[in-house]
């Protein structure tokens, strides 16, 4: 019997210790699909809506012509989010990903146009993260970086932290990296919606996974996508690991005594005592 335990010390902010590990499992086998938009549809203004159906319970990430376009956990079967693509074909394409980052199969390819009718002055405004499933403790700050390229400065920001709370709005002058933050309230999954519309009234849209619940371990994009590794706090993880830590000493115990049992009968042979 092999068990495989991973855990480490996580210092909160009240000073105790929370124990987190990982039971390794199977990727997903079940692909995600793109129902919603049709294989070859135009469109002339966005966002647009992506939906399909989906494993309940994991995280869909949506991907336009492979750059990362959003992200929302399926729900009942299905997930649905809006989400901006760029001018001229766009190739969508879905894939889902559980709590340990494992990605399962892509989904159909869909392929879409976008005919912009604003006048060609350049690159048109985008917005993407190496992230796409954050959180963090409740009342902790969550601070998620992003990437704006694209369009013409000022830029206006807008995010929606899906909690019911007040829009962020403030305003860059330049593309390029910034973060956003907030505090977590109340403990859930929120989808985050965030909006920049730039001095040509040119509009970039991302929607992104917040969770404020529990002790969350973020990481980085990989080759296979936007970031949403997950490591949760919980009693059961405890269990774990003291059965991992329990087997080695039974084990050992079990051994110790097979060997003063086998000393027993040899002294006994060697006074010509019966063994048993």
């Amino acid at each position: 019997m092999f068990i495989s335990v991973s855990a480490s010390a996580v210092t909160q902010q009240s000073g105790s210790v929370g124990i987190e590990g990982k039971i390794p499992s199977n990727p997903p086998t079940q692909a995600a699909t793109i129902d919603i938009p049709g294989n070859g549809q135009s469109f002339s203004t966005l966002p647009i809506t992506v939906a399909g159906r989906c494993k309940t319970g994991l995280l869909v990430e949506i991907f336009k012509n492979n750059v990362f376009a959003g992200s929302v956990v399926c729900t009942n079967g299905s997930y649905s989010l809006k989400v901006d693509i760029f001018s001229g074909r766009n190739d969508l394409v879905a894939r889902v990903y559980d709590d340990l980052n494992q990605a399962g199969p892509d989904s159909n390819t869909v392929s879409v146009t976008f005919n912009d009718g604003l006048p060609n002055t350049g690159p048109r405004v985008s917005l993407t993260s190496v992230y796409a499933k954050r959180g963090a403790n409740p009342n902790a700050n969550l601070s998620w970086p992003l990437t704006l390229s694209g369009g013409t400065g000022p830029y206006a920001v807008s995010v929606d932290w899906g909690d019911k709370s007040a829009p962020d709005l403030f305003s860059r002058q330049v593309a390029g990296d910034f973060d956003i933050q907030h505090v977590c309230g109340q403990s859930g999954i929120y989808n985050v919606t965030i909006k920049v519309t730039d001095a040509n009234g040119s509009t970039a849209f991302l929607q992104v996974v917040a969770i404020c619940n529990g002790s969350i371990q973020q990481s980085a994009t990989t080759s296979g996508g936007a970031g949403n590794t997950t490591s949760k706090s919980a009693p059961g993880l405890v269990f774990w690991v003291v059965v991992g830590l329990f087997i080695p000493i039974l084990l050992s115990s079990f051994w110790l005594g097979k060997q003063h049992q086998l000393q027993t009968i040899r002294d006994r042979l060697r006074h010509g005592e019966r063994p048993l």
